[in-house]
């Protein structure tokens, strides 16, 4: 069985992961921190230097760096059995943008991507494999308008991979909370 939860060390992985690419994708899936001149100090609520709630199957987490603010929502699903971890994904709003990354298991044949659908909608275009490193391979996410609505009003992402000599196999990941998860990461950044 898979169980949704945070791994505090997603966050890490996913940021170290962001930053080992090239600085323009790096700064495109990555929550951005707030201008210093539009806000004097930053600070989260009761003047805390880090928050993390739930919200359905997401966690909303912000971190207080400097004068600068980073948020961004997260779920990660782990095999209860073998305790590791089968998909994680982080995203923070962009806008009517939803920007972020995937984090999938080794043993995938990268060449075939990853192809994500909403519920039952058609699926998209598959998606590149940006590169693979020690927590696992990451997939940069951008969603345009149209697809942030669609997975604000969706109830699972399904994410379909093709395992080394295996047939396609599609992983799913719940949008329960994902709304409220957005606005309230929304909120806490400004």
């Amino acid at each position: 069985m898979i169980t949704p939860r945070l791994s505090s060390a997603l966050a890490a992985v996913l940021a170290a992961s962001l930053a080992a690419m090239s600085p323009a994708v790096a700064q495109t899936p990555r929550p951005l921190p707030v201008p210093a001149a539009a806000q004097p100090a930053a600070a989260l609520p009761g003047g805390a230097t880090s928050l993390q709630e739930t919200h359905g199957d997401w966690v909303v987490g912000c971190v207080v760096q400097g004068t600068a603010k980073r948020c961004g929502v997260t779920q990660e699903q782990t095999n209860q059995q073998t305790r590791q971890r089968v998909v994680a994904m982080e995203l923070a709003p962009a806008g009517d943008r939803i920007e972020g990354a995937l984090l999938l298991p080794f043993g995938l044949l990268l060449d075939q991507g990853v192809a994500l659908q909403v519920d039952d909608q058609a699926p998209g275009q598959p998606l590149r494999f940006r590169t693979c490193l020690p927590g696992g391979c990451l997939v940069p996410l951008g969603f345009d308008a149209r697809q942030s609505a669609a997975l604000r009003g969706g109830t699972a992402l399904k994410a379909r991979v093709v395992p080394d000599g295996g047939q396609p196999t599609v992983l799913t990941i719940s949008l329960k909370g994902l709304g409220s998860a957005l606005d309230r990461t929304a909120a806490l950044a400004r």
